[in-house]
């Protein structure tokens, strides 16, 4: 039985102890992902990644794994960001088409999962130590806290066993295993999950002075504003040597509202140093519906094992495989003609379950299908592999069908 159809059997099963696939940010989204007019209430499940093949084409770095990149995509929607024009989706990626980068770094991604969504590969001790880390920089007396974890107690798990035995089917192994460390102190909840995220929620939400305007519409303005006062008034615990605000979006939805995200990365270091940290090492903050400050979040996933750093095409050798159709992406559209093509920026594809995470082109398509009677245009999202093709065992094709 597929993973999917599985859970659609156990659709009553309470969720928290399936591990969902990312959106972003997740993310946020991560973070990165936002949804057009078609996608506004779905959620988006990607799982592509690497796995490390032997190497045996002549001429490539012996000392380079061959990279094969698998698809395998189930999305209600898709990816598509809503604008008037391209200039309003804004982010504070360090990089630029003017880029001199050469070889990027590829990771192996500590966590694998099964058919069922259970990971296995987590690092509890990490994490402990994570969530400590993050419980001490909000001014929590670290040697006063009790850490649990959100492993389902006898009762809940009897409750389970007998729902999955209604349909015939035995409980997963390790379905019942902890996949977050919890520190609940003084009106502060910090949940840290296996994927190395650690998501502060405040009780009561926090109200800014009246000055600053932390709402979900807000402008960019009011953004740069809030932001500039978060990171005074959080400086321990965004916990950056040299934080760089990095307000994100100005994409519409589909009542014509348009929305910035706030979060902070380190700008230190070298413009490779601060890619990484851009990607992947991360802090972000969120109001809720009465711009309160209500939630953070700590992105710190486990790159301990680097692959390699491997040589990476330009943009417009990327350009050249877009229009090829070697390209990822949850579009169902082809790429009619290169004018469409809008904008391109160099990332990495960070959710939790890519199995490496390596660099991407995201190119800006703008797909005149889309176009609204108000002149709002939607730009979809399509991935390149940024790593040269003699290093990948299989190019992405686009198949007409969201990459399945």
């Amino acid at each position: 039985m597929r993973g999917n159809e599985f859970l659609d059997k156990m659709e009553l099963i309470d969720p928290a102890y399936v591990e969902a696939a990312d959106a972003t940010p997740k993310k946020k989204k991560s973070v990165w992902v936002k949804w057009g007019a078609v996608a506004a209430c779905f959620a988006l499940m990607i799982f592509a990644g690497t796995r490390i093949l032997p190497q045996d084409e002549p001429g490539l770095n012996s000392d380079l794994p061959m990279l094969s990149i698998s698809e395998n995509t189930a999305a209600m929607g898709y990816e598509g960001y809503m604008a008037y024009d391209i200039s309003e989706l804004i982010n504070a990626n360090p990089w630029d088409e003017d880029s001199e980068i050469s070889t990027l770094p590829v990771y192996q991604n500590s966590l694998t999962y099964d058919a069922n969504f259970i990971a296995s590969g987590a690092d509890f001790d990490k994490m402990q130590k994570f969530i400590l880390d993050v419980a001490g920089r909000l001014g929590l007396d670290t040697n006063n806290l009790t850490i649990t974890d959100n492993a389902p107690d006898e009762e809940s798990q009897q409750k389970i066993i007998e729902k999955f035995q209604s349909v015939g089917e035995a409980v997963p192994d390790g379905y019942f295993d902890p996949t977050k460390l919890i520190i609940e102190a003084d009106g502060i909840k910090i949940e840290v999950d296996q994927s190395m995220t650690a998501k502060v929620s405040f009780d009561p939400a926090v109200q800014l002075p009246e000055e600053y305007n932390f709402t979900h519409f807000a402008s960019y303005d009011d953004k740069i504003a809030v932001a500039e006062y978060l990171k005074i008034k959080y400086e321990d615990f965004i916990g950056i040597g040299n934080p760089q605000a990095n307000i994100y979006g100005g994409d519409y939805n589909i009542y014509n509202q348009q929305m910035y995200s706030i979060e902070f990365f380190n700008a230190n270091g070298s413009e490779i140093e601060q890619l990484i940290n851009y990607n992947f090492n991360r802090v972000t903050f969120g109001c809720n519906d009465e711009g309160k400050l209500f939630i953070a979040r700590v992105y710190q996933p486990d790159l301990s094992v680097k692959i390699g750093d491997y040589p990476i095409i330009n943009s417009e050798q990327a350009k050249e495989l877009l229009l090829n159709g070697n390209y990822i992406t949850t579009v169902p559209y082809e790429i009619s003609e290169e004018k469409f093509i809008k904008k391109v920026e160099l990332i990495y594809r960070t959710g939790e379950h890519e199995e490496c995470f390596m660099p991407y082109y995201r190119f800006f398509v703008e797909l005149p299908e889309d176009e609204r009677e108000n002149g709002l245009k939607t730009y979809g999202a399509y991935y390149v592999p940024a790593v040269e093709s003699s290093y990948i065992s299989n190019m992405p094709v686009w198949d007409g069908s969201f990459n399945k």
